[in-house]
């Protein structure tokens, strides 16, 4: 069995703004990078800024599109949510914990990805109040376990 890691770009999502993949597959893991609510047309989710600058970031919307987010690019590697072993969660407001807290209930309970949630500074733009990273453990289809 080839144990060299993999790095991939998923088509359909933002383009990182770095030089760095989307995720990489080192043998039965999956390593996802940093995701946000950011769409490919660089527009956030749950995020807008009127014509003074003032922004209005909704913390229930941008925590479901990074999900969401995390569950495509799963997906083009043959996995999904339930795959999931660990979640780092990035907030840049500890006050949105209630928000994010709800929705993340939405998608996984006490069986779910072992979580850590820590607060930051800042995130690359300043319409971002979530970023999440996480770690998928998803056997390729036919290999076996022996």
């Amino acid at each position: 069995m080839d144990q060299t890691a993999q790095s991939r770009l998923v088509a359909g999502k933002a383009t990182p703004r770095g030089r760095f993949p989307h995720v990489v597959r080192a043998g039965d893991f999956l390593f996802v990078s940093g995701t946000s609510s950011r769409r490919p047309n660089n527009t956030f989710v749950g995020a807008e800024a009127d014509g003074f600058g003032t922004a209005n970031v909704d913390i229930r919307e941008q925590t479901r599109a990074v999900i969401e987010n995390i569950r495509d690019i799963l997906r083009a590697e043959g996995a999904d949510l339930s795959n999931l072993v660990e979640v780092t969660a990035f907030l840049v407001n500890m006050n949105d914990f209630g928000g994010y807290n709800e929705v993340y209930g939405e998608y996984f309970d006490e069986t779910g990805p072992t979580r850590t949630t820590v607060a930051v500074h800042q995130l690359p733009h300043p319409l971002l109040a979530i970023e999440i990273k996480a770690i998928a453990y998803a056997p390729r289809a036919g290999e076996g376990n022996a």
